[in-house]
């Protein structure tokens, strides 16, 4: 996995992931999966597509967790 993506809920977090913190983390899920850091004119719109959809499904993903003892301090 790519290990410049960071965990965007709390406790890792203190408050809600921000729209950037969830976009960034979509986008470098994209470039990691396409292997490209950015890529050619014809490979454009299909690469903000699939950004613009993993941004989506991290929004609801955030959004349905359910985070339980979010007080308690993450081991290790």
């Amino acid at each position: 996995m790519c290990r410049s993506i960071k965990t965007l809920r709390p406790p890792v977090l203190a408050e809600e992931a921000t729209e950037e913190e969830i976009r960034a983390a979509a986008l470098q899920y994209v470039r990691k999966v396409s292997g490209f850091r950015a890529p050619a004119a014809h490979n454009q719109e299909v690469f903000e597509r699939a950004v613009d959809a993993v941004t989506q499904a991290t929004a609801e993903l955030l959004d349905g967790l359910e985070v339980r003892g979010a007080g308690a301090r993450r081991a290790g």
